[in-house]
């Protein structure tokens, strides 16, 4: 019975998405998330030294996971390239997977923690802004480092090595995707419950805090269009990120219990979580006065080298946003990236300007 399981479990190429598609997808988000994700990192680390604030904790850990991601794709590149096959050193292969499945939930968690945040500051910003302490976040980092390595660190070291298989002496095995029986019986369990705790239950308050944001911002008129528009591009930016990036993955978690087997169109998932190194950047982008700032300056950079018209009429808007930065003014997206700034709150709880 375990042969024919494990024989069920095996991945037809035909099943599999074309490798041509995986590996562009790969090398996009390689390409574009490593250099932004170790910008994003560089400047929250350098604002978290000087002046922590809850929010820029909770983003540079969340930079950290996307970089975990980042570091693992090469790996994943050759295995693509090599048809869903594993040639690298056997010890490898748990490692890699260790640090995938962690970055993926430690990314839900984190982007749960960011909303939180978000929401605090605009629905009850004077007494958030005096209870407010770097301690709380540190805290909560702490707490989703640990719920989210534990619970992937059992899962693939204990199922890797459950009823010791052959795969360690083939050189042509796949890595952590046919399963026995036995391994079955404690992986898909173990899965959905990864599912629940770790991505719905995080989807489902990150929802509400955000469409709580909008709902607030929306009723002030004294709120300028533009801040009300980057607030709904951040919570788009954050639900995309959910759904297109972690979801479908998540999914085939909820497949596979039902169905009692390890979906096929599962390996399909998991260049799509790859994207998630490319959208949170702009969810940095959106929450964050420093990125904006870090972003600006290396554009500016670049378009100072380049004497090409098109680039210096691009680089007219993120200059212009960086004098009205500069210019000191309070406005939404500062209060909502944490800004230690004290806030002048009229009636409403929201500075005017």
């Amino acid at each position: 019975m375990e042969i024919v399981e494990l024989e069920s479990n095996i991945i037809s190429p035909e099943k599999m998405a074309p490798k041509g598609l995986v590996l562009a997808v790969y090398i996009f988000a390689f390409v574009t998330g490593l250099p932004s994700n170790l910008l994003a990192c560089y400047s929250f680390l350098r604002k978290v030294r000087q002046n922590p604030v809850p929010i820029d904790i909770l983003l540079l850990n969340l930079t950290i996971s996307d970089l975990f991601i980042l570091f693992f794709l090469p790996f994943k590149m050759v295995e693509a390239a090599l048809d869903n096959t594993w040639p690298l050193p056997y010890f490898l292969c748990p490692l890699a997977n260790f640090l995938f499945y962690s970055s993926i939930y430690l990314s839900t968690l984190f982007l749960m923690g960011v909303s939180v945040e978000r929401y605090l500051c605009v629905a009850h910003p004077v007494k958030h802004k005096l209870n407010r302490r770097p301690t709380y976040a540190k805290v909560a980092s702490l707490f989703f480092w640990l719920l989210a390595c534990s619970h992937c660190l059992s899962i693939v070291y204990v199922v890797e090595y459950y009823e010791g298989t052959d795969k360690k002496t083939d050189d042509n095995s796949t890595c952590y995707e046919n399963f026995t029986a036995g391994q079955l019986r404690i992986v898909l369990p173990f899965r959905l419950e990864l599912c629940i705790v770790l991505f719905l239950i995080p989807f489902i308050i990150t929802l509400f805090c955000y469409i709580s944001v909008i709902r607030i911002l929306t009723s002030m008129p004294n709120i300028k269009p533009q801040k009300k528009q980057r607030a709904v591009a951040l919570a788009l930016a954050t639900v995309v990120n959910f759904s297109l990036a972690f979801a479908p993955y998540n999914i085939s978690h909820i497949v596979g219990f039902i169905q009692n087997k390890n979906p096929s169109w599962r390996v399909e998932t998991f260049f799509l979580t790859s994207l998630n190194t490319t959208l949170d950047p702009v969810i940095f982008f959106f929450s964050s006065a420093t990125i904006r700032r870090a972003f600006t300056d290396f554009w500016l950079r670049i378009c100072s080298t380049s004497a090409s018209p098109c680039c210096l009429v691009c680089c007219r808007t993120p200059k212009t946003d960086a004098k009205e930065e500069r210019a000191g003014q309070v406005s939404v997206s500062n209060m909502l990236a944490g800004s230690s700034t004290p806030t002048p709150f009229t009636r409403s709880g929201i500075s005017e300007n």
